[in-house]
Formats: structure tokens, C-alpha cells, sequence
């Protein structure tokens, strides 16, 4: 099912192959709706590495124990032809605008976490 112009719930399943559950849907498209603004800034594709986690699975990855990928409120997302930190950048900026709800923001080497859990956060785990 399409959430956004670019953006379908399947891109926001567990990597473990777990749907997203009915409970959390509301979140999914939230965060959707924003990820898709992200998306018109910077004119590319957004690709999600991982978004819903199950508990399981979350674990198994060593993913915090309250991450927000666990409610459906989060996603790691990279763009080809931008860096880490480019897309980071961007982000920040829409976030300082107003135009994308504040949240968490993580700059990793090679991918962005992003979550729209109402309160900034920020961390930066890059080399």
C-alpha cells in the first residue's frame, strides 16, 4: 500500500520480514509523510536501511532497548550521491525550519537515523 507519492508501507518492514503491526501504522505514515519532505528537498530517492524493528530482531542487531525503531517512529536512510553527513545537514536545516517534525537525528558513517519522536536528540557515532 502506498503511504506517500514515494513511499510504501513494505519499505517499512522488519529486515526479518515482520510487517509493520496494525497498532503502529499511524507512526509509519507520520514518519513517512516526513521522510517524503526530506525526499522533494533534496530531489533523490531515499533509501531505508531499516525502519520497524521487531523486539527480536532489534535485539539480535544490538539496537537500543527503547529505540524508536520499535514503535515505528524511526528509520536509517541514505541517498545515493550524498554523504552521511550531507544528508544529515539536510535534515537538520528542514528540522530548524519547521518543515519536518524534531526528533532524533544520528550521523553514522554511511547512513542517517532519523525518528520523529517529538524531542530533540542527536548523536553522532561517525569516524
Amino acid at each position: 500500500m502506498q503511504i506517500t507519492k514515494n513511499f510504501h508501507f513494505s519499505e517499512f518492514d522488519c529486515k526479518d520480514g515482520s510487517p509493520v503491526p496494525r497498532e503502529l501504522r499511524l507512526n509509519v505514515i507520520e514518519l513517512a509523510f516526513n521522510l517524503q519532505i526530506i525526499r522533494e528537498a533534496i530531489g533523490k530517492p531515499i533509501i531505508i536501511n531499516s525502519a520497524y524493528r521487531t523486539p527480536e530482531y532489534n535485539k539480535s542487531i544490538g539496537g537500543a532497548s527503547k529505540s524508536q525503531h520499535l514503535l515505528g517512529k524511526a528509520a536509517d536512510i541514505r541517498v545515493t550521491g550524498l554523504t552521511a553527513k550531507e544528508l544529515h545537514q539536510v535534515i537538520e536545516g528542514l528540522i530548524k525550519k519547521g518543515e519536518i517534525k524534531e526528533g532524533g537525528l544520528g550521523l553514522y558513517n554511511t547512513f542517517v537515523h532519523y525518528d520523529i519522536r517529538g524531542t530533540k536528540a542527536r548523536w553522532d557515532y561517525s569516524k
